[in-house]
């Protein structure tokens, strides 16, 4: 190929071609994915790609996790919130895939409100199927640990197991359903601490 035709393909030129796919690729769905370890940087990861992107959303899990990033000499801790929340151009979304504790929930924006971070509200935007962790699912995280004695898995015991636990067994309570006839919410909220009771007698839920 001379160096006359060496930037030219099919008639386009290649750096042209090339800015293009660039281009392509920016405004598709970027993934962090980890591999099941823990600790691997996620949060820093998805720290800097907040930056070139529009939207940062989490997916699944909930406040046992941990992510902590550090933005103008402040150290910013998050649980459920996306570490994409620091750049203030982002939209942070929690998705339906999450499980929220909103008491934990309001403790970090708090937190982190107290450290800096201005006008969350609005910036972040919550699933109204999210699913919610209750206190009693934390109680019954803890207890099943306790039962496995020397096999247990080592669980942060905040709910987060139980409370897919309620989700996948259709008797779980969503975001949504705190928004709308709260007669509603409390005969769910009834319903499933019933069956909590019923599978596990020894925990006492305040109703």
């Amino acid at each position: 190929m001379t160096e006359s035709s060496s930037s030219v393909v099919n008639g386009s030129n290649y750096e042209t071609l090339h800015q293009g796919r660039l281009n392509m690729y920016k405004s598709k769905v970027g993934v962090v994915l980890g591999a099941q370890w823990g600790d691997e940087g996620k949060g820093k990861v998805v720290d800097m790609l907040a930056l070139e992107v529009d939207i940062v959303c989490r997916c699944q899990g909930g406040n046992n996790a941990g992510h902590t990033v550090v933005a103008n000499g402040t150290e910013f801790d998050f649980h459920l919130l996306p570490s994409g929340i620091v750049n203030e151009k982002c939209i942070s979304v929690i998705g339906n895939g999450v499980v929220i504790h909103l008491p934990s929930l309001f403790e970090e924006l708090s937190k982190n409100e107290a450290k800096g971070l201005q006008k969350l509200e609005h910036r972040l935007i919550i699933s109204d199927r999210a699913h919610l962790v209750f206190d009693f699912h934390q109680l019954v995280d803890g207890m099943q640990e306790a039962e496995k004695g020397g096999k247990s898995l080592g669980t942060t015991k905040k709910g987060i197991g139980p409370a897919y636990s309620s989700k996948a067994t259709r008797n779980g309570i969503r975001v949504g359903e705190l928004l709308g006839d709260f007669n509603i919410f409390t005969d769910k909220f009834k319903s499933i601490v019933a069956t909590h009771l019923r599978l596990f007698p020894s925990i006492n839920i305040d109703v």
